[in-house]
């Protein structure tokens, strides 16, 4: 520990400006209408998703995302709902991540994925990124340009020549996504948005995570800036008992790994029984949206403490 560790990992100028990103947040919501939520960051349940990591506090789980306890609100008839909260995520710290950080969060009734794409380029705007409309680029298209082939009928072994990876991956290597998420890991989204950013969509039905699915494809967008993911949205998954398949297909996936495998959200799938209504939600990292509009070299730059400095 370090005698400087005691002051913040932000300048007073950014933690403004953070201050300011916020207030404008939070105006662009209050004049549609929007209503803010604030729901528990420690819960009994926890995500299952099978790349994200969760903290255990022993007495539950600390959440890695509103988007459970935000979908319950909109079942019992909240209507339109965003959060800016802190959410928490076990993943090795880096330019990118810190394992707390903040999370803007909200849906819409009566959107798909493609309306809430316009929405998450009106709200950038208007917190002052600048530039012409945001390419949206098909998952598919986005393939063909950067890593030269297509990601629904390429064969497993064109994908393994597609990158360099001298791991061993075990039992993964024999899974498509596995090889899609580490093309799009090291070749394609390094190169999104390098000018503004372009909206990734319509992904492999096999990504769908909680998204409805048409055909062949998971009816869900990612927003690229400068190389690093910013959001993740949603046409949300209605139906209970898919959800709840797909839940325990996670928990078998994380047992088969050797992962900790949380329990998953049982009020969630209670209250998708209730009816959820016809919606689109998105997930927006504050603190990397702040890293580039201020052109800082890292999200810990951000904060008035980073987890070194916790």
């Amino acid at each position: 520990m370090t005698a400087q560790n005691w002051q913040p990992s932000a300048t007073l100028e950014t933690l403004k400006a953070r201050a300011e990103l916020f207030s404008s947040v939070r105006a662009f919501f209050v004049a549609r209408k929007v209503l803010e939520v604030d729901t528990p960051i420690l819960s009994v349940h926890a995500t299952v998703d099978r790349h994200i990591e969760s903290y255990s506090t022993g007495d539950g789980w600390l959440q890695t995302s509103p988007e459970f306890a935000m979908k319950r609100l909109l079942c019992a008839g909240s209507g339109s709902i965003y959060q800016i909260c802190h959410v928490f995520r076990r993943e090795e710290s880096g330019r990118h991540h810190n394992a707390e950080f903040t999370m803007l969060e909200w849906y819409q009734p009566g959107y798909d994925h493609h309306r809430l794409m316009g929405e998450v380029e009106e709200l950038l705007h208007a917190v002052g990124v600048s530039g012409a409309s945001f390419e949206r680029l098909t998952y598919r298209d986005a393939f063909l340009r950067y890593a030269g082939l297509d990601p629904f009928t390429a064969t497993l072994e064109q994908l393994r020549g597609a990158v360099s990876f001298d791991s061993d991956a075990g039992a993964q290597a024999a899974e498509r996504d596995f090889w899609l998420d580490l093309i799009m890991s090291h070749k394609v989204g390094p190169q999104l948005g390098r000018e503004s950013p372009v909206f990734l969509y319509d992904f492999p039905a096999s990504q769908a995570a909680l998204s409805r699915i048409n055909g062949d494809i998971a009816e869900r967008f990612e927003l690229f800036w400068q190389g690093i993911e910013l959001a993740n949205g949603f046409h949300e998954l209605a139906d209970a008992a898919e959800q709840r398949r797909r839940f325990e297909s996670d928990q078998a996936w994380r047992k088969a790994q050797s992962h900790i495998v949380p329990p998953y959200d049982q009020n969630l799938i209670a209250a998708l029984e209730s009816g959820l209504p016809n919606c689109a939600g998105v997930a927006l990292g504050l603190d990397r949206l702040l890293m580039l509009m201020q052109g800082l070299p890292n999200v810990a730059a951000t904060m008035s403490f980073s987890g070194d400095r916790a």
